[in-house]
């Protein structure tokens, strides 16, 4: 019995439809890239492991694709660790891996790129403003709105602490939406404030496993992120010193003297609210965007140490994060560039898709189908349509020809199936009288007009 054909859980084909509109959507972030002076970039879809581990904190190391050595893997595992495995002695999973794969698929495109400008950085001019729209792969548990394989749209400016470069990424966010037609909220929060909560709880060296925590208070709730900072090691007495984070309610304007009277022995959390506010002024009025403070999230990657942005669309039944991004001051430095800061956001081009489906917000008219199809009623009338075929191509019309000459019913169908507007029909009699018969597949009606008229007709 032949197998069922099938595909990976957490990916997905994408039929032309499906495609025309994440190509609208990428078109339409690209052009938003350009216009604020980011260039494109690519990197391979697969890495050194070295490169991508120890970079996403624990939990994101456990969801890195690993690639299985090419060849016989096995033999290239140590004598010593076949000897346990045979021996039924336990080996560390990390181990074990590390002897198996050399390699990984791209967990994002911010490391990578972080690897790009360290191996690159004499060519390359700084502070560097560059876009980069490529899947990524994450070995995740596949639910709405989260898959294992799915696309990034990037734009990072590296090689410039001033916080213009974080205003520029809400303002490009808010145009991006605009163009969209999406509202959005842009939560925003600063790790300089989240280490300064740390400060003040008793417990600095904990900072990372109390973000992480923070990271999931929309998931899990306020009970299930303080049961999960005591597992971490976090003690009853700094929970307690976190608590006035929970109650913070109101705008950036009611929520900032608050935070600076809890955090007033922070140095680290008042310059984090001294940055916010600058942001909060230079950004100005926004379209399609609404900016808002928000003092729980935390966004659990490691590498963050600025600004941190989430956006969530107001519209629509998805409420997880459609983009994110934030200031990252030394990321390079673990490739061994020091000091090179920089700032970035993600696009979740797959959510922003989903969100726009069922919202109804893409265009009637995508620019990608055919819109007009020449009938087949035999080889001497389609070796006449090739003729007119090539002069509506040039024109900039989407046409084609049906391959096969047969009955007019199956060749509308055809039509309709694939939505093209009209459909060409030059037969016997219109060969004769140098005319097309030109019938709008939406009102049913049918004219005849001279061939030259054909573009006229077609083209408006």
């Amino acid at each position: 019995m032949a197998t069922k054909p099938a595909i990976p859980k957490g990916t997905r084909d994408f039929s032309p439809a499906e495609m025309l509109r994440r190509k609208y959507i990428f078109n339409t972030i690209e052009q938003v890239f350009r216009k604020y002076g980011f260039l494109p970039l690519e990197t391979p879809a697969m890495e050194n492991l070295e490169t991508l581990t120890g970079k996403y904190g624990e939990e994101g190391d456990r969801l890195i694709f690993k690639i299985l050595n090419s060849g016989d893997a096995w033999k290239e595992v140590s004598e010593t660790t076949r000897a346990k495995l045979k021996e039924g002695e336990e080996v560390h999973s990390g181990k074990l891996a590390a002897e198996l794969a050399e390699k990984a698929l791209r967990y994002d495109l911010t490391v990578p790129f972080a690897r790009y400008v360290v191996q690159h950085q004499s060519e390359i001019v700084f502070p560097f403003k560059r876009y980069q729209i490529q899947p990524v792969w994450r070995a995740d548990r596949p639910q709405k709105g989260r898959y294992r394989e799915f696309y990034q749209c990037d734009a990072d400016v590296i090689g410039s602490t001033s916080l213009l470069s974080e205003v520029e990424l809400v303002q490009l966010f808010d145009d991006v939406f605009s163009a969209l037609g999406l509202q959005v909220v842009v939560k925003i929060n600063d790790r300089k404030v989240l280490a300064g909560i740390a400060e003040v709880s008793g417990q600095p060296e904990k900072v990372v496993d109390i973000v992480t925590a923070i990271d999931k208070l929309d998931k899990i709730g306020r009970e299930k992120v303080e049961e999960e900072m005591r597992t971490k090691g976090v003690s009853d007495t700094a929970i307690k010193g976190i608590a006035p984070l929970f109650e913070l309610k109101g705008r950036w304007s009611e929520q900032r003297p608050v935070l600076e009277q809890w955090l007033a022995s922070s140095g680290t959390a008042q310059q984090g609210l001294k940055d916010l506010s600058f942001t909060f002024e230079a950004v100005g009025a926004l379209r399609s965007a609404v900016l808002e403070f928000d003092p729980t999230l935390a966004r659990g990657l490691d590498y963050y140490t600025g600004a941190i942005f989430e956006v969530k669309a107001m519209e629509g039944s998805l409420q997880s994060s459609i983009c994110g991004g934030g200031r990252y001051d030394d990321l390079t430095g673990i490739f061994g560039l020091k000091n090179m800061s920089g700032v970035g956001i993600s696009f979740g081009a797959d959510r922003i898709h989903d969100v726009l489906l069922e919202t109804n917000k893409f265009p009637a008219e995508l620019g990608g189908s055919t819109k007009l199809l020449f009938a087949n009623f035999g080889e001497a009338e389609a070796l006449h349509c090739l003729k007119q075929l090539r002069a509506v191509r040039e024109a900039g019309i989407a046409a084609e020809l049906y391959p096969d000459a047969v009955k007019m019913a199956k060749q509308f169908k055809y039509a309709d199936d694939k939505g093209i507007a009209f459909v060409a029909i030059i037969g016997e009699n219109e060969l004769k009288q140098g005319i097309v018969t030109v019938k709008d597949m939406r009102s049913g009606e049918q004219k005849a007009v001279k061939q030259e008229e054909l573009l006229s007709v077609v083209g408006g």
